[in-house]
């Protein structure tokens, strides 16, 4: 152990004074329990420097420990302070701190330096010297301050000098309404408290400059008396000067330095105080001022500035930090700087640690102990040998217990420290308590302690669980204080752990436990949102941790609790901010809290609005065409403004309406605005940001401008006619912005193309339209409109081009040609008409077409019209979805945009024979056991001559398994045919359709069922009738239904089925029976629809046409013995268990009573 102190003299000499308490096998000092002898140690002491409140009874502290516990005693100003005469003084039992009881006595009385001493059998401990004084606040001395008077432009300090206090004031400048006076890099507080201006503006004049000191000891506040400052304006000043530059005028000037004088200055500071430096400079314009460090760099993380960059403050500061500053005040005129030399010293410091106490063994050997610097207090011990600042310990015994000071002084400050030798002869005793659980996050450090006393210091040992070998190396590692690291802790980690203390007195241990727990992490962490104000925000914050830990969410705002507001609503993973208002901006963080770690994400809430409006509009630059239009931005809530709009209403011609005039980039401020003429102008601006629209500013000053001849002449002129012998020219008006002037009318101009003419004009008024009449049919012209007003015509119009009137064609297409193509399509041809015949704009031309009859003798159809129009200038088209085998009549218009010209001579022509469609009906005539007769109509669209029928047949067995397909060529004349050979009971699909020479057309189909052998329905019905037959089905039935109703009663129940007992094993559920083995079958999913065995119907009792052979439907005909007498359905359950037949499905019918 040491004790080491080191100081900085003036003269950057360093001065180390060591008490080193060194034992060669110790490296770090033991805690004495305090049921063993030991010498005091102060536990607990005042400050050196102990500023009372004179209001209040005086506390000076001092605690101590020792065994025997310590008596104390004290000295003022380095004489005994006696108590015991004193009855305002008293000391606190078992303890030496002092109360000054101060109702009937002057706190001020009590000043001094005080200095306590703890001693019991085994030495004396001294406390560090305590230098009490009383605070103190006082008044302002009574002054008149004259106002003053000062020049605009000029520089100003206000002195504030406030009376010295203990400890300082806290100085602030406010007005009679105890407002803080505005400051900023022109105006600003200096480190003593004056009030300094760079330079002074007319608005700086007023009566109410009041300093004020806080002192904040007593929290008093004292008041100077208002300082009245009045800035005159200079003479040649007027209130038309609008630019700054101007407005200061001849005043302009560099820099230079109010405060610190000259071109360097030198400062002085403490080792581990704050080092402060200020600069602060006058000129116009204000100057700006900037710091650099001329030896070095300026230490990043401990460098702030203040006051606008006027001071430079570093906090703890070190050796590293003497050396050169420089500060630069710089303007658009020049720049000037100032060097501060700065210089570090120390008071005495402790370089590792103040010293430690040291406990030795009876009789060790070889163990010494040096100590460099002032011994203060030593009682004499023959095993102690001292050799100029070194003592050296040998044989040690139990009476060399001692206590010795260190104490190390400059003009700076003092240290004093106390370190006792304690010679103990103790066995081993484990000081931890026992069974304690230590917990740890995964991957984290684990420190198992093991705190332990005796003397011979004790060995510590650790094991784990079975203690089959100590736990030394990677990851473990066994501190000198016995505490057990465990490096980056995983789950394999979890157990017991002993730890053993053992000296050669004796052996003692203790068992711990560790348990390893996952780390907390967030999942999910809040995201940066930007919220319009009025809406919600929604932060989420999802958590993952160890199960076996209670968490606990925590939210913050800006580092500190959440606002009391229940707009913010807490959920176990996210925080709610309802109708989100400005002040709910700031950074949100959401804490995941165990007892072990924690786990932390923060996010950003930025709160924007639409823009405030704009404002202070003027008009400056004021031209005939022009004017330039400045203004003020307004708020913009934290949503850059993207553009501003602006406006403007014509108060002259469209009063309350207002229009977009142009829009300028959101960086400015400013605006040049292109007028017309003759208009009453007001403006007003809009700002557009990330939001939406601002309101509109209020409207700005009108602004008439002089009335002009017209600019522009009217647009979109054209030319046409109404009728074949007029010409109409129209014209897109000007608007009244455009009209410039009063008094418009227009000039309207013609004249044929084509032909010698002069122009004919014509002045029109208050009209968009001229008609011009006994003009030719359709010819060109060449139009011209010009604007004019009572100042003057507008430009030379540009000429537009226009026709007169159109009629209808005089002639039709010639040489109108058809050519079939195909059975429902034809191409069609024709000359196009000439254009001197068409006497108007060519639109098109339109085929009519139609059908004028089948050419099969049957066929007299006949159709309407249809039309296929062309459009421009074609001479071709094609005609589609016609009818095969058809004659067809055609004929070709030409049309303008009057109408429609002659038609051209009608085309006939003929389709080509198609495939004909399915014939019209196909019907069974005749059913009998082997054969059936088919009857059916030709086609109704023949489209051609039919040259016969194909006739394709085949049978249908219950699955709808097709049989054999046969075919059967039938002659064009017939339309029937008497199959044979058939099978009885059976179901056919007959397949028929008519061809023509070009191929076979559809087919209609049909199914027919030929009818079951009489003879063997008879013998069917024979069998039904018998007696016998019906009392076995009978039987049958009943043994059915009472199995039946005993299953659903046991189900019902929850019992067992009664076929249990005979060994039938059943489901609880419903299931079919299997008749072969008496048992129930297993029910399934994919059995549902499976019917009972023997049985061709579902299980649920219906009879579908596809599951059922003998369906009503299949065999309509020839159905003996289907029902019952009463009319029920027979065929539900069957005892064969085979593959159904035609006869088969008989039996089945009749096998049910």
């Amino acid at each position: 152990d040491h004790c080491a102190a080191q100081l900085m003299m003036e003269e950057r000499r360093t001065v180390t004074a060591l008490l080193l308490l060194v034992l060669g096998h110790l490296t770090t000092a033991l805690e004495v329990p305090l049921d063993l002898s030991q010498p005091p140690t102060i536990t607990h002491q005042s400050p050196k420097d102990y500023i009372i409140d004179p209001r209040e009874n005086i506390i000076i502290h001092c605690e101590a420990k020792g065994k025997p516990h310590p008596s104390f005693s004290w000295t003022r100003d380095g004489t005994h302070f006696d108590i015991d005469h004193l009855s305002n003084v008293n000391m606190k039992q078992r303890s030496g701190t002092l109360v000054v009881d101060i109702r009937n006595d002057k706190a001020e009385h009590y000043e001094g330096t005080y200095q306590c001493t703890a001693r019991n059998d085994h030495g004396t401990a001294l406390s560090h010297n305590i230098v009490v004084r009383q605070s103190r606040s006082p008044l302002w001395s009574k002054e008149k301050i004259k106002p003053i008077v000062v020049q605009e432009g000029v520089p100003l300090v206000l002195p504030c000098r406030p009376p010295a206090g203990l400890p300082p004031p806290i100085i602030f400048w406010m007005d009679n309404n105890f407002q803080r006076l505005p400051q900023s890099r022109r105006v600003s507080q200096s480190l003593n408290g004056d009030l300094y201006f760079s330079n002074v503006l007319r608005a700086d004049s007023r009566n109410d400059y009041i300093c004020y000191a806080r002192f904040p000891h007593t929290q008093t506040i004292q008041q100077k008396q208002p300082i009245t400052v009045k800035v005159l304006n200079r003479k040649y000043q007027h209130d038309l000067i609008l630019s700054l530059r101007s407005f200061y005028g001849f005043s302009e000037r560099r820099p230079t330095f109010l405060t610190p004088s000259g071109q360097s200055s030198s400062k002085v500071v403490l080792r581990g105080q704050v080092l402060e430096m200020e600069c602060i400079a006058e000129g116009l314009p204000t100057p700006e001022i900037s710091w650099t460090k001329v030896s070095g760099e300026l230490p990043a993380e401990r460098t702030s500035y203040l006051h606008y960059q006027k001071t430079l403050r570093i906090v703890n500061v070190s050796e590293a930090d003497a050396g050169e500053y420089r500060c630069i005040a710089r303007n658009e005129l020049g720049s000037v700087h100032q060097t501060i030399h700065v210089a570090v010293k120390a008071a005495p410091y402790w370089i590792s640690g103040s010293p430690k106490n040291l406990i030795l063994a009876p009789g060790e050997n070889g163990a010494h102990v040096i100590i460099a610097g002032y011994l203060v207090y030593s009682p004499n011990d023959l095993s102690r040998r001292v050799d100029d600042d070194t003592i050296i310990f040998t044989n040690v015994q139990t009476g060399s217990s001692a206590v010795y000071q260190c104490n190390v002084s400059n003009e700076y400050g003092y240290l004093l420290s106390n370190a006792f030798v304690n010679v103990l002869s103790e066995p081993p005793r484990v000081l931890t308590p026992a069974h304690h659980v230590y917990q740890v996050i995964k991957n984290h450090q684990a420190l198992l302690d093991c705190s332990s006393f005796g003397s011979p210091i004790p060995e510590i040992t650790w094991f784990k669980d079975s203690r089959a070998s100590t736990l030394d190396g990677e990851p473990y590692k066994i501190h000198d204080n016995g505490t057990l690291e465990i490096h980056g802790s995983q789950t394999r980690h979890n157990g017991k752990y002993t730890c053993v203390a053992k000296n050669m007195l004796g052996i003692s241990e203790n068992h711990v436990y560790l348990e390893v727990k996952e780390p907390t992490r967030i999942l999910k962490q809040p995201e940066y949102k930007v919220v319009q104000r009025g809406r919600d925000a929604v932060f989420e914050c999802k958590v993952k941790h160890d199960p076996t830990l209670i968490p606990t969410m925590t939210w913050l705002k800006d580092d500190d609790e959440l606002p009391d507001d229940e707009r913010l609503v807490v959920d176990s993973d996210s925080l709610t901010i309802t109708d989100v208002t400005d002040s709910d901006a700031g950074v949100y963080t959401c804490i995941m809290n165990t007892t072990l770690d924690q786990d932390s994400a923060s996010a950003e809430l930025t709160v924007v609005e639409l823009p405030d409006a704009p404002t202070d509009l003027e008009l400056t630059e004021q031209k005939k065409r022009s004017v330039q239009l400045t203004w003020t931005p307004g708020d913009e809530h934290n949503s850059p403004i993207e553009k501003f709009i602006i406006q403007y209403e014509d108060s002259l011609h469209h009063k309350g309406h207002w229009h977009n005039l142009t829009q300028v980039s959101g960086m400015k401020t400013t605006a040049h605005l292109k007028l017309s003429p003759f208009t009453h102008y007001t403006f007003r601006v809009l700002a557009l940001n990330g939001v939406g629209l601002s309101r509109p500013s209020l409207p700005s000053r009108m602004y008439k401008t002089d009335p002009a001849a017209p600019d522009v002449n009217p647009a979109d002129v054209h030319g046409f006619g109404t009728e074949h012998d007029n010409l109409v020219i129209s014209w897109k008006p000007l608007t009244a912005n455009q009209s410039n002037g009063p008094g418009l009318y227009y000039r309207v101009m013609w004249r044929q193309k084509g032909v010698e003419s002069d122009w004919t004009a014509v002045p029109v008024r208050n009209a968009s339209k001229f008609v011009v009449s006994g003009t030719p049919t359709f010819a060109p012209y060449e139009l011209k409109v010009q604007a004019l007003n009572d100042h003057g015509a507008g430009p030379e119009p540009d000429v537009a081009h226009g026709y007169s009137g159109e009629d209808l064609p005089l002639a039709a297409p010639d040489n109108v040609q058809v050519q079939v193509i195909s059975s429902t399509q034809a191409a069609v041809h024709w000359d196009a008409v000439p254009a001197k015949l068409l006497r108007g704009h060519l639109k098109g031309y339109k085929v009519y077409y139609w059908k004028e009859r089948g050419l099969h003798k049957h066929n007299h159809h006949h159709e309407e019209k249809q039309i296929l129009t062309f459009g421009g200038n074609h001479t071709h088209g094609k005609l589609p979805g016609l009818h095969p085998f058809s004659l067809y009549s055609c004929h070709v218009r030409v049309f303008n945009g009057k109408g429609e010209g002659p038609p051209s001579p009608i085309q006939p022509f003929e389709t080509d024979e198609g495939v004909p469609g399915a014939p019209s009906s196909l019907v069974i005539t005749d059913s009998n056991v082997d054969s059936l007769t088919l009857e059916w109509s030709p086609p109704h669209d023949r489209n051609g001559h039919i040259t016969g029928y194909t006739l394709k047949y085949h049978p249908v067995n219950n699955t709808h398994a097709l049989g054999p397909l046969e075919e059967l060529a039938l002659p064009s004349n017939e339309t029937s045919v008497v199959l044979v050979n058939l099978k009885y009971s059976t179901r056919y699909k007959f397949y028929l359709n008519a061809k023509t020479k070009i191929g076979a057309g559809p087919p209609i189909s049909q199914e027919a069922v030929t009818i079951m052998d009489e003879a063997v329905a008879s013998r069917q019905v024979d069998i039904a009738t018998q007696g016998w037959f019906i009392g076995l089905m009978c039987a049958i039935a009943l043994l059915i239904l009472i199995l039946l109703i005993i299953c659903f009663i046991q189900r019902n129940k929850g019992g067992k089925y009664p076929g249990e007992e005979r060994g039938c094993h059943t489901d609880p559920e419903f299931q079919p029976m299997k008749e072969e083995d008496c048992t129930f079958g297993e029910y399934s999913d994919n059995e549902d629809h499976k019917p009972l065995k023997g049985s061709r119907t579902p299980s649920n009792g219906t009879v579908k046409r596809e599951d059922s052979d003998d369906s009503l439907v299949d065999y309509g005909e020839g159905g003996d013995g289907q029902f019952n007498e009463d009319g029920s359905f027979i065929g539900q359950y069957s005892g064969k268990s085979e593959a159904p037949s035609p006869v088969n499905a008989m039996n089945s019918l009749n096998s049910f009573v």
